[in-house]
């Protein structure tokens, strides 16, 4: 993938903890240099690569049915996201969701593939969210750059406010705010906590 959000958020932890850089850093990714910044010991915010392309509705139609997909690219080279609002994808069975996932993921709608992010509204500036991503090619607990495209298409469509959007995703919140200029928006930031689960030591042979 061209930029990891969340690896972006970890990284910061890891530079500042590590004596590496201070509370702010900059991380060089293939989509663009990204921000990093400590807020407390376990909270991280990196500020997203700018959208190149931003599309609200981009149809794509798979086995009959026409979904409305929002279409970010995020950086440039972009990383691609489509975002699907659909209100009950978290009622429907797990194997038949993922099977849709794929299906979008390669859809000829999106030449560079896509990573697709379901979403649906569960309170004022909240939602639930699930990524199937490219390269994975399945489900992964959150994606930070995907609750960015998600929260980008999300307020140019009129679907959210101002404020903060909240994603719940499977392994836990994600916050973004954003700015909106004009037909686009722009100064995306995005906060989550970044936990250290394990840590190891290579050896080179």
């Amino acid at each position: 993938g061209e930029m990891c959000g969340n690896g972006a958020r970890c990284i910061a932890r890891y530079g500042y903890e590590n004596k590496l850089s201070g509370e702010v850093q900059k991380i060089e990714t293939t989509a663009g240099l990204v921000t990093g910044r400590r807020m407390s010991e376990r909270l991280y915010r990196v500020r997203l690569n700018d959208p190149s392309v931003l599309v609200l509705h981009r149809p794509v139609e798979i086995d009959g049915e026409t979904f409305d997909c929002g279409y970010a690219e995020l950086g440039n080279p972009g990383l691609p996201h489509a975002v699907v609002r659909m209100d009950d994808f978290d009622l429907r069975n797990e194997n038949e969701l993922r099977e849709l996932g794929r299906k979008l993921r390669y859809a000829k709608e999106f030449p560079k593939g896509a990573n697709v992010t379901f979403c649906r509204v569960t309170g004022e500036n909240r939602v639930l969210a699930r990524t199937f991503e490219r390269g994975v090619e399945d489900f992964t607990l959150a994606c930070g750059t995907g609750a960015g495209a998600t929260a980008a298409a999300m307020r140019l469509r009129g679907e959210i406010g101002n404020e903060m959007l909240r994603l719940d995703f499977p392994g836990g919140e994600l916050q973004v705010s954003l700015s909106v200029e004009e037909d686009t928006v722009c100064d995306i930031y995005l906060t989550g906590p970044a936990i250290v689960v394990a840590e190891g030591e290579y050896i080179g042979s």
